[in-house]
């Protein structure tokens, strides 16, 4: 990626390097959180200082102009996502708020069954096994193997006529690892069943066409996709919104009331309930057309070279040191002799353009908030350690957690490259 694009970012503009630390910061939590660039921001402020005023109720010229910029923001995200119609994209928080309109909005009783994967972010877990606990439905979790592929058997095997969704994330956060989400919505529609897919990261990676994939509904978030925080699209077909009973309800949702009954409002408003973040939805208005400007697969492109290096590079750093041992045979090292290196054991599938731009990885013997740590204090490189909302899958394998590096087109090689640099100083303490 050119300078050209890294200017556009304020956090990466060369000369606001952080006086702190050695160099400028090298920012690799892109699966947590997009940076912004001035597009955006400009966007935003503009709402605020040139109208700022409530859309969708008064009839003067500041709130014919919010309705204008909301809806020009709606039809560019309806293009962005190759939805057929404008009116099957809601705004949304995030993508946590598009999966629970869908789990308590698609009329699910007990005995009901949701089909979800072995490896789903709490977004997409949680909903499902509280709607368990309260109403009774039954939550299939399907296996993934050891390298994070999902066992598509396993879904023909679980599906049943009482099967009414299956929610399956697209691209996973966790691995990078993307599911064949036309393959699994051709079997649940076999069955009679709705998808639901979390494209949180898929959205802002891949060309996404919501028609060719076959899904019913699908959530992400704007935060992810250089786009303000706090806000969020559900996609749903007009067939499967229209069947969707509302979430929230209130301001904005109705068209009509008495004190007895009330006239829901037309799709999609009916399901955006209350005031909304006008700026922010103006402002991923700005982020979606900015990322169209880049070219999807141009991203996509980006986010693999730059897997590539750090894949190749922490190999080759692995392979070395194992020579290394090998040299050494049994005999005592010297004083003074290199240490032996500690070991990368990496989460998901060897081949990174598998992986899309996520390497996540433990170290033995190293907690990964250490690791973390240091990368942050010894070379201003900002990943990040934990369990990354997948608690569920950590506790089934036994690992307390991760050391995650994910990339965007802003990135470069050369960070790539300072990562595996300062990755091997680690690696050797």
């Amino acid at each position: 990626m050119n300078d050209k694009i890294r200017s556009d970012f304020p956090l990466l503009d060369e000369r606001r390097q952080d006086q702190r630390r050695r160099g400028p910061l090298v920012y690799f939590d892109n699966a947590c959180m997009a940076l912004k660039p001035r597009q955006v921001i400009e966007a935003m402020q503009s709402y605020y200082q040139e109208f700022p005023a409530c859309g969708g109720r008064s009839g003067h010229r500041l709130s014919r102009q919010v309705d204008d910029e909301v809806d020009a923001a709606r039809r560019q995200v309806a293009k962005f996502i190759s939805a057929r119609r404008q009116e099957e994209c809601v705004f949304t928080r995030n993508t946590t708020e598009g999966i629970n309109m869908v789990a308590h909005g698609i009329g699910l009783k007990q005995g009901d069954e949701v089909i979800i994967s072995g490896k789903e972010h709490n977004s997409n877990l949680i909903p499902w096994l509280r709607l368990r606990q309260e109403q009774g439905i039954c939550v299939k979790v399907l296996p993934v193997d050891s390298i994070g592929t999902l066992d598509m058997a396993a879904l023909e095997s679980a599906i049943t006529k009482k099967t009414r969704l299956v929610s399956m994330v697209h691209t996973s956060n966790l691995d990078g690892v993307t599911n064949p989400l036309r393959d699994i919505a051709k079997i649940a529609h076999d069955h009679g069943a709705k998808v639901l897919a979390d494209g949180a990261q898929s959205v802002p990676s891949h060309p996404v066409d919501v028609r060719h994939l076959g899904v019913d509904f699908l959530s992400c978030s704007g935060h992810k996709l250089c786009g303000p925080t706090g806000t969020g699209i559900l996609y749903g077909s007009m067939e499967a919104l229209e069947q969707l009973r509302q979430y929230n309800v209130g301001g904005e949702t109705v068209i009509d009331s008495t004190y007895d009954t009330f006239t829901p409002e037309e799709l999609p408003m009916r399901l955006e309930a209350g005031l909304q973040d006008y700026a922010g939805i103006i402002g991923l208005g700005a982020a979606v057309k900015y990322l169209s400007r880049i070219g999807m697969q141009r991203i996509e492109r980006q986010e693999l070279a730059l897997n590539k290096v750090m894949t190749e590079g922490l190999r080759d750093l692995q392979i070395q040191a194992g020579r290394d041992r090998q040299e050494e045979g049994s005999l005592e090292k010297e004083e003074g002799s290199p240490k032996r290196m500690k070991k990368i054991r990496l989460i998901g599938p060897q081949d990174p353009a598998l992986r899309s731009g996520i390497y996540n990885f433990t170290v033995d013997t190293m907690d990964a908030h250490h690791v973390a740590k240091m990368l942050d204090v010894s070379d201003s490189i900002m990943v990040r350690s934990g369990a990354h909302c997948v608690h569920s899958w950590f506790n089934a394998n036994s690992i307390k957690g991760s050391v995650r590096a994910s990339m965007y087109f802003y990135n470069t090689l050369a960070e790539a490259e300072h990562f595996v640099d300062a990755m091997g100083r680690i690696l050797t303490l």
